[in-house]
């Protein structure tokens, strides 16, 4: 499988599992409606898991913008692929906010809080500051990269069983960042920066999952939807980018 294929179904599959339990838990008449936060930090956890394992093999799993970066900016992934990625990242996550919206039509249908609607979409801030937002996205982000830098060696598992950290791609060795087995450990960190990190802003932790399902939001036949919330969109964009940038520089200074 291409690596750029790879993270597109990754990202979408993180997207379907992620934006789909948020979703259940908060659209009316679902059968998880009032699920409540818990639930929701474990389907994103669980999310996160899936989507890793599934892909690791043959992208390295980033699903990520911040994770690309900063295993870029970090010197384990080539900065060439970056913008291939992250399109393939942002293409997977509108594919993900799509099947969400199919699988629970009807109840976007009778959902009368267009707030919820957005919710389900994209991240909004419990009190709306913005640089205190961004330094809570980047907190986040940091622990969220710093912990993928350390969780296994960056590479992936090739049919003989070694650890490689490049892959040849159109004839340039190119540097990977997760494979399979970290699978679990990641998805449990971001279960645990949900659970302790998550309360301000939502944590999206990832420019994808939160402008590609805002993006659709947008384009979809939403009955009763509200705006975008653009105002704040640039600040789950940013504040991953420069925790990405922090964690790269606190990897590197520990070497």
């Amino acid at each position: 499988m291409s690596p750029y294929v790879a993270e597109i179904i990754g990202t979408a599959i993180l997207m379907l599992l992620g934006n789909g339990v948020v979703a259940n838990v908060l659209l009316s008449d679902s059968k998880g409606n009032g699920g409540g936060w818990i639930v929701i930090t474990w389907g994103w956890g669980i999310a996160v898991f899936t989507a890793v394992f599934v892909v690791g093999q043959f992208s390295g799993a980033h699903i990520n913008p911040a994770v690309t970066i900063g295993l870029a900016a970090g010197g384990l992934f080539e900065w060439a692929e970056v913008p291939f990625y992250i399109g393939a990242q942002m293409i997977g996550a509108a594919i993900g906010a799509l099947f969400v919206w199919l699988a629970y039509k009807d109840h976007f249908a009778k959902e009368d809080n267009a707030d919820l609607i957005l919710a389900v979409h994209c991240t909004a801030p419990a009190i709306r500051k913005y640089p205190n937002n961004v330094m809570t996205e980047a907190i986040g982000t940091l622990m969220l990269v710093f912990g993928v830098f350390y969780i296994v060696a960056p590479g992936f598992i090739s049919t003989n069983g070694e650890l490689l950290s490049t892959i040849v791609i159109d004839g340039q060795e190119v540097g990977f960042g997760l494979g399979s087995l970290a699978a679990l450990p990641v998805g449990l960190l971001v279960f645990g920066i949900g659970l302790s990190l998550g309360g301000p802003t939502g944590y999206a932790i990832n420019p994808a999952r939160d402008l590609g399902p805002r993006i659709m939001h947008a384009i979809l036949p939403i009955p009763g939807k509200r705006d975008n919330d653009w105002a704040y969109s640039w600040v789950p964009v940013v504040g991953p980018v420069i925790g990405a940038f922090l964690a790269a520089g606190l990897f590197l200074l520990l070497q």
